[in-house]
């Protein structure tokens, strides 16, 4: 059964529950299981068949959308319910979409397999593909064994230079891994900074209310290029003065006089434990070793410059 019904001198769309699943991508079994979970309104029931309208089709796609978002079933109820009880949901659909929404002007673009090829020398190479792959560089398209999706163009452009000027491709990957980790232990931080700050205020009700909701994502969009322009005056600094660090270092060192002296393998340096954890709560574990040979480094220039000193002054 389904056919158009009148209400208010307006047509109204009715659909069995097959005719529902049709129109909406979802199965018979899942429309009845939101049904049990109160996530759809109460079909009419007529005679011995349950009607269903435009409303449950509009919910259905909007509970489709969510879970596409990353929302669990709990929280898309817990949204439903406020919105069925008059609070509003346009405002926390509008911050959804902002934090769901891209984070660079950067498009994507496409790529096919004979192009890949020429931009990295030429050669096949089955086992780099498939690391791309893996780490999202590159995205298979459906049907299309010999194309590619490019989500960060600039980012695939980074790994041909780098092989252009003598990287292998393994340490290009293992090289993004490492910084992919790196940097979103920055985005983590950067997140938890601005909600403690910033956005607790409004999240304090779950859901937020929808004014509350719609400041957020207004708050969203003014605070969004923040991140990326911090990470890159920094990285702009850190650059800067490692790489100058590193000239000098080539431009300047020598070899020490070895003559009359027996040179020694370094020998390993056993930290205690608690110390050792107690890095590992304040960077986490993958930072840990880089955290202890940093500030190792700059114990060493400390004392370095002391003796400096120190010495001038004896000198005087």
């Amino acid at each position: 059964m389904s056919g158009q019904g009148r209400s208010s001198g307006r047509a109204v769309a009715e659909y069995r529950i097959e005719d529902l699943a049709h129109a909406s991508g979802a199965t018979v079994r899942t429309i009845r299981a939101y049904q049990d979970r109160g996530l759809l309104p109460t079909p009419e029931r007529r005679g011995r068949a349950n009607v269903y309208r435009d409303t449950h089709l509009a919910r259905l796609r909007q509970i489709a959308d969510l879970l596409d978002r990353g929302y669990t079933l709990a929280s898309i109820k817990e949204l439903l319910e406020a919105w069925d009880t008059g609070r509003g949901l346009g405002g926390v659909l509008g911050l959804v979409a902002e934090v769901h929404g891209p984070w660079t002007d950067e498009r994507a673009d496409r790529i096919t397999r004979s192009e890949l090829d020429a931009r990295f020398g030429g050669t096949q190479d089955e086992q780099a593909v498939a690391e791309a792959v893996d780490l999202g560089v590159l995205e298979r398209i459906p049907g299309r064994e010999d194309e590619f999706l490019v989500p960060s163009p600039q980012e695939l452009s980074v790994a041909v230079e780098l092989h252009a000027a003598g990287v292998p491709l393994s340490a290009i990957s293992g090289h993004l891994r490492e910084l992919r980790g790196q940097v979103e232990q920055i985005a983590s931080r950067f997140l938890e900074f601005t909600t403690e700050h910033v956005f607790a205020r409004y999240l304090g009700h779950r859901p937020p209310t929808d004014a509350d909701a719609a400041e957020a994502a207004s708050l969203v969009r003014r605070l969004r290029p923040l991140a990326q322009q911090t990470v890159d005056a920094e990285l702009a600094r850190a650059m800067r003065t490692f790489a100058a660090r590193h000239l000098e270092h080539h431009l300047t060192a020598e070899e020490p006089s070895t003559a009359g002296v027996t040179a020694h393998p370094p020998a390993p340096v056993t930290l205690a434990r608690g110390t050792i954890a107690a890095v590992e709560r304040l960077v986490g574990r993958e930072n840990a070793v880089a955290f202890i040979t940093a500030a190792t480094e700059r114990e060493l220039q400390a004392r370095t410059l002391n003796a400096l000193a120190s010495s001038h002054l004896n000198a005087d």
